[in-house]
Order: C-alpha cells, then structure tokens, then sequence
C-alpha cells in the first residue's frame, strides 16, 4: 500500500479526532505502534467475520497462529473463519523466489476444498518488505479460477491495529461494496402494508452472536439487513451494502471510513449507535425509523419499543434492586467506553471512571455528556493505575477486557470481561438482562470474602516466627 493511500486512512475526515490538530489527529505509524495490535490484525479483525469467505494469510505460519480466531464472532452458515489457511512462507520460499506459485496453489486449494463466495489473501510484513504485487497476483487468480480474489494489504508494520481497521474497510469498498444488486424481498419477508427498508450494520461484529437479540426486532419492524460489515455476514450481502436506505455505525473507531464513503458516493445516510443497554436500543430503533422517514414506520417502531422496554423493566427489576448504587471501573475502548456507561446506568449503577485510550473526540463528548464535564477518563491503563483508580474511588467492579483478568485475580476484586472474549452476549433487550445477572453473579460471589481473608495459617506462622525472634 503506497504511503499516500495510509496517510488519507489516518486523516479520516469524518473522525473527531482529525478536527484536533493540535492533538495530533489520529496517530502516525511510529516504532512500536503495533503494541496491542497491528493492521494485519485489525484487518483479519474486520474482515474474518465474513462467513463464507476463505481467508488466506499470505505470510509465515505464526502470523496466522497468532490471529486465528481472535475474535468471538458467530455465524448462522459456514464458518470459514475458524479455519486457518496460510501459504506458510519460509526463508527458502522468499530466497528461492516460490511465493507466487505457493499463493496460486493455496488459492485453488482453498477453492476446490471450501467452494468460497470469494477468496481474501492478507498481506504481511514479510510479503510486503519483499515487495509483492497483491493486487496484480490476485487479480490473475480470479481470472484463472472465475471466483473473486481480493487483496487485503494491511502489513503489520504500517501503523496500529486502528489502521487495519481501516485498510479492510477501504478494501471492501474498492473491490467489493457496490458489484451487485441486492435480491428482490422475498414473499416471506414481505407483509400486507408493511413497507421493506435495506438497512447496513458498519462495524457490528456479532460477538459471542449478541447481534441475533436484536435482529428479530429489525424483522418486525420490516428493516431488511443487506449488508453487514461484518458480523455474520455473506459476501454477497457486503457487495449489497450501496443499496441500503440508511446504515448505523456501532463503532466508529473502526469503520467510519467505509460509513462516509457510503453517503458521499450512494447517499446512504448513516449515524452512530449502540445496542449496549435499553436506552441506547431504543434510539438505535428510533434513529433508523427517523432517517428512513417512513411515518408508519416511525409509529410501529414507538409502539416496539414501549412493548420491550415495559418488558425488559419488569425482568430487570430484582436485578436493580441488587446492582442499585454499585460503583464500576469501566476500562475499554472505542463504542464501549460510553455505551456500557449508559447501560450501567440503567441498571442503577454508577461509573466511576472509564477508559478512552481508543475512543474518539465524540466518544469522549458522549462520556462528558454522560458522566458530566469532570468525568474521569482513564488514557493510561497500566495495572497499577487501574488498582489505585479503583481504590480512591471505592469501585465494586472491575469491567474490562481479557488482558486485565489477572491484574483483578491478583488484586482480588470482582472483574467482568466486556471485550471480544467475553463468554456473554450483552446486545439488546436480552442481552442487558445477561449484563445485569452476570454483574450481579460477580460482585456477590462469595469467593471475595473469603480470598480476602487472612490464611488460616497465617496467624499461627507469625506467632512462632515471633517466638523464634524472641
């Protein structure tokens, strides 16, 4: 990927972020920046949860070691991302000059084995550094095997997981969105005067299948899903994507590129959402019916949302009584960092600091609006910090991701994982009851009390050291 193509993914216009310059806007390919991730990984991140696409890492075996199934995505159909396909480069191969043939046999393997709706080939660090022509290689293997190749090139050493995001996403646009036209709304959707509107999901990954709460609301209200970037998606609804009437944009930290691109070039309008608890559900629903103008539409979705949130009232109710003035430490990133507040909010509880080491401007100013001008914005979230944060403010809970499970064990305070590898759904009506049972389930587990007490030994060890001494 040439320097300039980077640098246009990194000013994105429509990230709050660029509008600071005196910040630094988004930030630069600098050493060390892969730390947490790099693009590769944040393009396999983006691209895997396309199901029925087979996804060749062009590169050494270890990079598809270290990225295989690294998110928790789940699909209704194939399942083409929990497999790991590579051309297993080694020293000999790149010395010897067998990259190319090694590729072409990894792609037809892929096709004859899998018969994929297409075939993505991700780039490396070592396949990029030699200098590869990806896009020229694969535009030869679809010509050969009649299926689309399409390059990803997101090497590891062009920046940030953040970037990656972004390469994927522009990738789609360039190769994939806008090369079909959606199918005709099948007789079993359609219903008697009940208008079909497409919609597009941007940046919705389907994590631990969360997205399936809210889908069966969308068909009620007669919001057909053309496209999804990218959970449990099919590629030929990606290629759909251009058609749809309005489009939201769970996390923007990811994919707003793909989102502004929609509008600029298909006038596919778009806002930015969540379906972390009830009330940002129900804006969700409300935002579409309010983009897509239809009036009837506009009164059944009123009509829904009175239905579930009287429902989900009820449901949550003994669980408020126990959450009810519980403090939490949120510690994540990008939508999370203040749609979680606004669920935690729901259930009674209160937030005493989050972390906004990769949310943007305007996830920021949603916290502030949130949690007010002084909220405690955590930039830095190295285990002894988060510790002393947690102590000053008396939090009960510690909600973050995987990486900071054993910074809570060791400390021994209650921990929720909200992030990728979580083992809970959480999206939705239903899935704010899971959030609200599993914070109860561990703030109350009794093994708190009794790891926090001295060992039975301990009193009885020091009485005879003490009596050594003497």
């Amino acid at each position: 990927m040439r320097t300039s193509d980077i640098a246009l993914l990194i000013d994105e216009p429509a990230c709050a972020n660029n509008a600071n310059k005196a910040k630094g806007g988004c930030m630069r390919p600098k050493p060390g920046a892969t730390a947490g991730g790099c693009p590769f990984d944040g393009a396999q991140i983006t691209l895997f949860p396309i199901a029925d696409v087979a996804h060749i890492v062009h590169g050494p075996i270890a990079c598809t070691g270290d990225s295989w199934d690294n998110r928790g995505t789940r699909t209704s159909g194939p399942a083409f991302h929990r497999l790991g396909m590579t051309t297993d480069l080694s020293e000999q191969d790149i010395v010897m000059g067998r990259n190319e043939k090694k590729l072409f046999h990894a792609i037809r393997q892929a096709i004859d084995t899998y018969s994929p709706a297409a075939v993505f080939v991700y780039a490396t660090c070592v396949t990029a550094m030699i200098g590869e022509d990806l896009p020229a290689l694969c535009k030869d293997a679809a010509a050969r095997w009649g299926v689309p190749v399409i390059p990803v090139d997101a090497a590891g050493f062009y920046g940030s997981k953040k970037l990656g995001d972004r390469i994927a996403g522009q990738t789609m646009f360039d190769h994939v969105i806008g090369t079909r036209e959606p199918d005709p709304v099948p007789e079993s959707v359609q219903r008697p005067g009940i208008t079909v509107h497409d919609v597009a999901m941007i940046a919705e990954y389907n994590i631990r299948g969360e997205f399936w709460h809210v889908a069966p609301l969308f068909d009620e209200l007669g919001l057909r899903i053309v496209g999804s970037l990218s959970g449990d998606a099919r590629f030929r609804e990606v290629q759909t994507m251009h058609r749809a009437k309005a489009s939201m944009v769970v996390c923007s930290n990811a994919l707003l590129n793909v989102a502004r691109q929609l509008k600029e070039t298909w006038g596919v309008p778009y806002f930015e959402g969540s379906f972390y608890g009830v009330t940002d559900t129900s804006n969700a629903l409300r935002e579409f019916a309010r983009l897509l103008g239809d009036a009837d539409l506009i009164a059944r979705t009123e009509a829904l949302i009175a239905r579930e949130e009287a429902r989900a009232s009820a449901q949550l109710a003994p669980w408020r009584e126990r959450l009810a003035g519980k403090r939490a430490l949120l510690y994540t990133g990008g939508v999370k960092s203040w749609s979680i507040i606004s669920a935690l909010r729901d259930l009674g509880m209160e937030v005493v600091a989050t972390g906004v080491r990769k949310s943007t401007e305007d996830d920021k100013e949603r916290i502030r609006d949130l949690l007010g001008e002084d909220a405690h914005m955590i930039e830095d979230g190295n285990p002894a910090g988060l510790l002393k944060v947690y102590n000053e403010k008396g939090a009960d809970v510690l909600i973050a991701g995987g990486r900071n499970l054993y910074t809570a064990m060791k400390a021994r305070i209650p921990f929720l994982d909200v992030n990728q590898e979580r083992e809970y759904a959480y999206a939705g009506y239903a899935g704010m009851l899971e959030m609200a049972r599993q914070l109860a389930l561990t703030i109350e587990s009794p093994v708190w009390p009794a790891v926090r007490k001295p060992a039975p030994w301990a009193g009885r060890i020091a009485g005879e050291a003490l009596g050594a001494a003497r």
